[in-house]
């Protein structure tokens, strides 16, 4: 019987990515929480096995050769998991380039500004004292994000998924489609995400995600404390090097 993968999480889009691909590839797994509200991901143990002090992360205690493997990353670990189950990774190399470059496309493009859209949106306004500066922001990431579903509802037009066949592209994307209106976007604007999106709901796997996700915070989502904002939004380089003395 295989041993479980141990999934270091918290319920935010890019944990939401892993425990999706666990549940749709039928890998066994147990979900280790990291409170990113309370300051975990700063424990040395968990830095151990994610340097960037950000979850999710895993470790694979049959890894390569059958020897453990820790992986950080969510896109790394969406890659390690598609080859490990042989599945939602294409078919050949040109398939399995066409799930990288809008795998790639998500990390690299729409999660960052739609994080960055949901800060100035929603977080920035009550912490920041020159809301100028705030609004600007606001308008920056708010447009660029309303680009990004330009080109995602562009591609999904003619292909019934991303890369066309269901994959670790999907999945990767789907959380953070999510909370759209926090981003300031209308799916009603966007009639082929609209339908990639229902469908993707739909699916019996990522529901169990989300029915886990509340299982591990129920309380999810809204503005943080105080406390919370500064462990979240006040990070420097000191941050790291005093959890590792």
């Amino acid at each position: 019987m295989a041993q479980p993968i141990e999934l270091h999480y918290w319920p935010t889009p890019n944990g939401h990515k892993i425990t999706i691909a666990l549940e749709e590839m039928g890998l066994p797994y147990e979900i280790r929480p990291v409170n990113i509200g309370k300051g975990e991901q700063f424990q040395p143990a968990f830095l151990a096995i994610s340097p960037n002090n950000r979850m999710p992360a895993i470790v694979d205690p049959e890894g390569p050769g059958g020897e453990p493997i820790s992986v950080f990353e969510s896109g790394a670990i969406l890659q390690y998991l598609g080859r490990k189950s042989g599945e939602f990774y294409g078919e050949g190399e040109r398939g399995r380039v066409e799930v990288e470059q809008w795998l790639f496309w998500q990390m690299a493009g729409l999660g960052p500004m739609a994080g960055q859209a949901h800060h100035f949106r929603g977080y920035a306004p009550t912490i920041a004292a020159d809301q100028r500066q705030i609004a600007y922001g606001a308008n920056r990431y708010t447009n660029e994000v309303h680009r990004l579903y330009g080109v995602l509802n562009k591609r999904l037009a003619d292909h019934e998924y991303m890369a066309g066949a269901y994959s670790i592209a999907d999945m990767a994307t789907y959380p953070w489609i999510v909370p759209y209106e926090r981003q300031g976007q209308n799916l009603d604007d966007f009639p082929h995400i609209k339908r990639w999106f229902t469908a993707i709901k739909a699916r019996p796997a990522v529901e169990r995600a989300y029915v886990k996700a509340k299982e591990i915070n129920p309380n999810a989502g809204g503005i943080r404390t105080a406390e919370e904002r500064a462990i979240l939004f006040g990070q420097t380089a000191a941050s790291v090097s005093a959890a590792v003395r």
